[in-house]
């Protein structure tokens, strides 16, 4: 996605000319992207696509001074003030929103120069709310540094060194000329290489033609405030608008511990953090648009801040991460993908139940769900789950977490049981798994930035049955293709889970087919199947939550009624006794 389409205007400031691009519909809430060091506003395109075309919203962008088509002051030193900058920021917004505050975001340098507008007194009134990533405030940053310094204990002392070691290009910035010739120079066209190898940026319109020379410039953003800021942090930069703060895990550049203390300064504040590098609106545009426009919407609505985020168990972990479930329309599906949506997540229920789909993906958006969508497929046609994948990625994202829990039962022995049988049981329980592993494990792979596979197996995959033949081996095959995938995709950080549910209270008993008897008998059979479950009581509610603590915890298999478990243990331990046990007739 790029900026095409965009509409263009110019904005002068202080002897300087802004290039101001701007998306969606000028009526509706405005929001404005202002990018970091060594950007231009492009490293916002797919945030912005997303935000004007899903959200509904008014999206403006501009080149900060000196950067991509603005134009940059003469001369360069003392022309990049925090000041200077703010002027810049007021001048864009009275001219794209002159009677309502905009809703403000920042990423690295454009975070910091908003934590400055979003605090000072000037400013007030013209701001809705503020998003942060990967960008402190520099005066927090300075009453950070002097709180460790003035009373160092060995923890404190370990913040301090390990944020200064990751600020060695802070440093290399401050000295003259090398920096200017470097990026003019080798740096300037291998960045993009580099973007790509170590935060796994995927190629497209980022980064711009002007990269050589808006690094040149941008230089002086550290120059003209770092040192001054540091050494003299205003006592006053409290924030006068709700602000999200957005902190990426792996971010090389910033410790999570910058912001330990940031309620002090920011009384409306909401946190989230995801599984990500630096560059977060090149790699997680999808799950960015979702919270952003998800606290926009809030504060318009006169929410407060708080109360827009998700408060179900792992919101941190799983908000606004785009989470696909097979097998939605029921059962463990469905709890699956509720719980899944009181923890925030975008959620694409898949059946080939549509009306079961449609209906799953209606209470998830009620339950807490920012977004929810319905969608119909086989998951034995790996046609159809190509298509699909291709339409997911393309309208919602690349997916974050995947269930495959779509299966089928079947009972009866070996030599009842047909070819077709075998067949349609095997199609769904494992090639259904096949082809989810295959095809979205395969863009996950391709994005570079992990994700989670969840299989569900059973507990028969690893206690033999004679009245199971068919099933237990299909669910024996997606136990051993998830511990073979989990190898395989180790190395890419993504996880891979196998789930072991025993006897769940769950519609697959009343469907599951009967081999070798009349379609009397197997009606009664299916009654009484369903009855017995019924007994047991196990909810599917409680798989689910197995499913996102195997998620979060990175686990491998998961057996998770206590018969799954002590199933489990005896095929480690005592695998005779399973196989005695195995030859015992199933009441019928």
């Amino acid at each position: 996605m790029s900026l095409t389409g965009a509409r263009e205007r110019w904005v002068r400031t202080g002897g300087i000319e802004l290039c101001v691009a701007e998306l969606g519909d000028a009526s509706q809430p405005t929001v404005l992207l202002v990018h970091g060091y060594p950007d231009s506003k492009e490293v916002w395109s797919e945030v912005a696509s997303r935000l004007a075309d899903r959200c509904g919203l008014h999206v403006v962008l501009y080149d900060v001074r000196g950067h991509g088509r603005s134009t940059a002051p003469a001369p360069l030193r003392g022309g990049f003030t925090l000041e200077k900058l703010t002027d810049d920021f007021l001048a864009v917004a009275d001219a794209v929103s002159p009677d309502k505050p905009v809703h403000l975001v920042g990423h690295d340098w454009g975070s910091v120069q908003s934590w400055e507008f979003v605090t000072v007194k000037r400013t007030e009134g013209r701001i809705a709310s503020f998003t942060s990533m990967s960008g402190p405030s520099l005066d927090h940053f300075g009453h950070w540094i002097k709180k460790r310094m003035a009373r160092p204990t060995p923890r404190r002392v370990g913040q301090l060194l390990g944020q200064g070691a990751k600020s060695w290009y802070v440093y290399m910035l401050h000295t003259p000329v090398l920096p200017e010739l470097a990026w003019r120079g080798p740096l300037g066209k291998q960045w993009p290489k580099i973007l790509q190898r170590v935060e796994k940026v995927p190629a497209g319109d980022y980064p711009t033609p002007s990269l050589p020379s808006d690094a040149a410039h941008g230089a002086w953003l550290y120059r003209d405030n770092v040192r001054a800021r540091l050494r003299r942090p205003r006592a006053d930069a409290y924030a006068h608008a709700p602000v999200q703060l957005i902190t990426p895990t792996g971010d090389i550049f910033l410790s999570e511990r910058l912001y330990d203390e940031l309620e002090q300064w920011t009384p409306q504040l909401v946190r989230r953090s995801l599984p990500g590098k630096h560059w977060v609106p090149r790699t997680r545009p999808d799950q960015l648009a979702a919270w952003i426009g998800d606290f926009v919407t809030a504060h318009e609505d006169g929410v407060p801040a708080r109360d827009s985020v998700a408060k179900g168990p792992y919101a941190e972990r799983f908000g606004g991460q785009l989470v696909l479930v097979t097998g939605a329309a029921s059962g463990i599906g469905r709890a699956t993908a509720f719980a899944f949506a009181e923890a925030g997540a975008r959620i694409v229920a898949v059946d080939r139940d549509a009306e079961g789909a449609s209906r799953t993906a209606e209470m998830a958006r009620l339950i807490g769900s920012p977004e929810a969508w319905g969608e119909t497929v086989d998951v034995s046609d790996e046609t159809a789950m190509e298509k699909l994948a291709e339409k997911v990625a393309r309208e919602y994202g690349i997916v974050d977490v995947l269930v495959n829990n779509a299966g089928i039962g079947l009972s009866g022995s070996f030599f009842e049981t047909t070819s077709e049988d075998w067949k349609k049981v095997l199609d769904v329980n494992l090639w259904g798994v096949i082809h989810g592993c295959r095809i979205f494990g395969k863009q996950m792979s391709e994005r570079g930035q992990g994700g989670h596979i969840v299989n569900t197996a059973s507990a028969a995959a690893y206690q033999p049955s004679k009245a199971l033949p068919a099933y237990s081996t299909s669910k024996a095959a997606v136990l051993m293709l998830s511990e073979c995938l989990r190898a395989e995709l180790a190395g890419k950080g993504i996880g891979v889970s196998a789930i072991c549910p025993g006897f769940v209270n769950t519609n697959i008993t009343s469907t599951a087919r009967f081999a070798g008897v009349s379609a009397d008998e197997e009606k009664r059979r299916q009654k009484k199947s369903s009855r017995l479950y019924g007994l047991r009581n196990y909810p599917p509610e409680k798989v689910a939550s197995a499913i996102l603590r195997a998620v979060v915890r990175n686990q491998a298999v998961v057996p998770v009624t206590p018969e799954a478990r002590g199933a489990h243990f005896m095929s480690r331990f005592t695998p005779r006794t399973l196989r005695a046990i195995a030859r015992l007739e199933p009441p019928l």
